[in-house]
């Protein structure tokens, strides 16, 4: 495997902060990312986004069949086809120059991804529809959220709707250290094996705009978040809703509710509503 200190020396660059650069040179996570996708993954066509010098990219093409990489910046993508230049002959790479928010994505059977932090939430929320296994980095703080459960002081808006699409672990976390320059915050390794929710909701839409809008009362009662957050969720009747969905669910916080019960929420919504 190609040394990450070489790579990013043979590139010419350095790690910027002020434009979400930070390169992961630990040989060692670099190493088991891969092995973070769920057991019998299809990596016929994989998808890094933000390739940067290449560490991650090399091992990746060790694994898949195909890979595809995103990297907005042109000298890393330019660096990237130069690199890896038998790759790309062969037909095995493509890189992606441009923004991953913007570019049309491909048809991709895997996700393996260092996610630039500044947009990570915007780009998660593209991959996690697609239903395909995703190891992605993130901040660690931001990755506890993801993956928490009802109760806790993490969950809220990010765990229900991540939730929605996947099962999602937090496997493991990484420190300051293993980044160059190291990022002000410490990161987390997060993998999300797709999977059909237990609960059926009326569309994706309309449930997520209900999450959004009742989240953003956490601390009032659901009868009152429900109430206050009509222009959020596009509930037309919310006292028909409250009513509906009874004194239990309406007495509690939304830091309490389980998925499975703001889709019946969504489901009252859409009948009474």
């Amino acid at each position: 495997m190609r040394d990450p200190d070489a790579l990013i020396a043979r590139a010419g660059v350095r790690g910027d902060p002020e434009r979400d650069q930070h390169f992961l040179v630990d040989d060692r996570v670099l190493d088991r990312l891969p092995g973070y996708l769920p057991d019998g993954t299809d990596t016929s066509h994989v998808l890094e986004v933000g390739g940067g010098a290449g560490a991650l990219t090399d091992r990746l093409l060790s694994v898949a069949d195909r890979l595809t990489v995103v990297e907005r910046d042109e000298t890393l993508a330019e660096f990237l086809e130069t690199e890896f230049a038998d790759a790309v002959d062969e037909g095995r790479l493509t890189v992606l120059h441009g923004d991953a928010l913007e570019v049309d994505l491909p048809e991709f059977t895997a996700s393996v991804s260092n996610l630039p932090y500044g947009v990570s939430s915007e780009i998660a929320f593209r991959l996690l529809p697609e239903k395909r296994p995703l190891v992605l980095m993130f901040q660690k703080e931001f990755a506890e959220r993801m993956a928490a459960d009802p109760g806790t002081d993490e969950y809220g808006r990010l765990s229900v709707t991540a939730g929605h699409y996947a099962d999602v672990e937090v496997v493991e976390p990484v420190p300051k250290e293993a980044f160059a320059p190291p990022p002000a915050v410490e990161s987390a390794v997060v993998r999300t094996t797709p999977r059909d929710p237990d609960y059926e909701v009326p569309d994706d839409e309309a449930f997520m705009a209900l999450v959004r809008a009742v989240f953003t009362q956490r601390r009032k009662t659901m009868r009152n978040a429900v109430r206050n957050t009509t222009h959020i969720s596009g509930i037309e009747d919310a006292d028909a809703v409250v009513e509906a969905a009874g004194e239990e669910l309406m007495s509690d916080r939304a830091g309490n509710v389980p998925p499975a019960e703001f889709a019946r929420l969504a489901r009252i919504a859409a009948e009474v509503s």
